[in-house]
């Protein structure tokens, strides 16, 4: 595509790496693309984050506004390019150019709404403790909170949304939104998009008249991505892929001198939970429904529904939902997946499911070139329980059907669940006290739960939680998207004895700046 480089942006210019050469590749064809992309030097992932830690202390220095403005930038310079932008993802990744679209209204829509938090303050965490001094038996300093940027950010790139979950999506726009800098490394599978993003983030950091480290790009492989975790200026990483990179990642973040935070989104089958008179009520619907969430993107959804438990169901209810189920999969279309890689591994994964005792192909899609076929497996409960392979994610358009006995059934099952991002409930009113007993242990086992509905698309909000128990996510507590990922790029401090001179000023007595604070535990 005209236009492209195949370099390397390294805090604003662009240079042609040193390393080994690739070039992007049509998963609908299997046609090479032009140009070709040159993997960054060790040389350029340290000029990189060197330049990200010089403007990390100039951005500390800087008013949150400025920060707004970058985000609102960002959106405004890539919404300019958007009609190459989405014909270039289309190219890389074989998705709908509809699909595509929308994934770039969600990526501006998110980079506003960082915007509008970073003016709203709530990120600030302000707390005033004053000083009580005629305490008894000692009395209290004065002490006053607030949180700050954490320091530059290694952000990696994701295989399945190549601009939601990439260069320009949650990661980078809640670190931008925390004050960090970004160094991201670009996933392989989509360079041409992420040159063209990169360069619409470096316009908008120029125009906010931030340091030009404040954002750079790299090229490369496990050895690029292993530089950049090390080095010794990134402060934290953010990862959405598999649970083999993560644990990579995380290994090498851990036996660093000054070990960092990892925040990886990894693996996750996505419970759904089948009740009696749902059903009985809605067999059909909730089929279709499942299947249509189910080949949605060739089923390469960190969200999507590998898994199934229909619960004290009724023989008739039971297989009208299966029969409805496999009829949507027989029907769906072939899609090409995004790699010949993801597609040859969930090729595996689907022989690995149909050699195991016990399981049984209920349906299965139609088959093409470059494209692999949506299925449905299905079991009992007792060999789910004993087999831990069929916990696994098969990244793909592939799930498992288990009948429940009952309640007590079903929660024994997901007691030997690992960590989830999401769960979900089919219920009509008449199930809903037994829903109550397993949402405890939902509770425990995913970040999100959803009623009536379906996992795939995750809405980018205030309340938002993408994360959950590992390995759904390295860490449980933080979400990847919503507002209140920017809190894995803060961290606390406190002053205490602080004349007002010297404290920052959205901690002076005054409120200069009209913040929402905590003083002496009251809002």
């Amino acid at each position: 595509m005209a236009g492209l480089t195949g370099e390397n942006l390294i805090a604003g210019a662009w240079r042609a790496g040193s390393g080994a050469s690739f070039h992007a590749m049509e998963p609908a064809t299997g046609r090479v693309l032009e140009p070709a992309f040159c993997e960054a030097s060790a040389a350029d992932v340290d000029a990189a984050c060197e330049a990200a830690w010089t403007a990390f202390v100039a951005l500390s220095a800087q008013d949150a506004e400025v920060r707004a403005v970058l985000l609102e930038n960002v959106a405004a310079e890539l919404e300019a390019i958007a009609e190459p932008l989405i014909e270039r993802t289309v190219q890389e990744s074989a998705l709908p150019e509809a699909r595509v679209t929308g994934e770039l209204g969600r990526t501006t829509g998110q980079l506003r709404l960082f915007a509008s938090e970073v003016r709203a303050g709530h990120w600030r965490g302000l707390r005033i403790d004053e000083a009580l001094p005629e305490r008894m038996p000692l009395p209290r300093p004065d002490i006053r909170m607030r949180r700050i940027s954490i320091g530059p950010v290694a952000v990696f790139g994701a295989s399945n949304f190549p601009l939601a979950f990439s260069v320009a999506g949650g990661d980078t726009a809640s670190a931008l939104a925390a004050g960090c800098p970004v160094v991201v490394k670009a996933h392989p599978a989509h360079p041409g998009a992420s040159e063209m993003v990169a360069g619409a983030i470096s316009r908008a950091v120029a125009s906010a008249g931030l340091p030009a480290g404040t954002f750079s790009l790299v090229h490369g492989g496990n050895e690029t991505g292993a530089a950049l975790v090390k080095h010794r200026w990134i402060m934290a990483v953010g990862f959405t892929g598999s649970r083999r990179g993560g644990l990579a990642i995380l290994a090498l973040a851990a036996a660093r001198t000054v070990p960092i935070p990892v925040y990886a989104e990894m693996s996750s089958i996505n419970p759904v939970l089948l009740f009696p008179h749902a059903l009985r009520k809605r067999a059909e619907v909730i089929g279709e429904g499942f299947g249509a969430s189910l080949t949605m993107g060739a089923g390469q959804f960190c969200t999507n529904p590998g898994i199934a438990f229909a619960i004290g169901a009724d023989d008739q209810a039971y297989v009208r939902f299966r029969n409805a189920l496999a009829g949507f999969v027989e029907a769906s279309a072939p899609q090409p997946m995004l790699t010949a890689g993801i597609a040859a591994a969930y090729a595996d994964g689907l022989e690995s499911l149909r050699r195991v005792e016990g399981v049984h192909v209920v349906a299965q899609g139609h088959m093409a070139d470059h494209c692999a076929p949506a299925c449905v497996f299905e079991t009992d409960a007792a060999t789910f329980a004993q087999t831990l392979a069929l916990h696994a994610e098969n990244f793909g358009a592939s799930t498992i059907l288990v009948r429940c006995a009952d309640v007590a059934e079903a929660a024994a099952l997901l007691a030997g669940m690992e960590g989830q991002l999401t769960a979900t409930l089919q219920v009509e009113d008449a199930d809903l006290a037994d829903a109550a007993v397993l949402l405890p242990a939902l509770e425990r086992l995913a970040g999100r739960i959803l009623v009536n509905g379906f996992p795939t698309g995750v809405e980018v909000c205030h309340a938002m939680v993408h994360g959950g128990p590992f390995p759904a996510t390295s860490d449980s507590r933080t979400t990847s998207v919503g507002t209140l990922a920017m809190d894995r790029f803060l961290r606390p401090v406190s002053y205490q004895g602080f004349p007002e001179p010297l404290l920052p000023g959205e901690l002076h007595d005054g409120n200069p700046i009209g913040a929402r604070r905590r003083v002496n535990g009251e809002y």
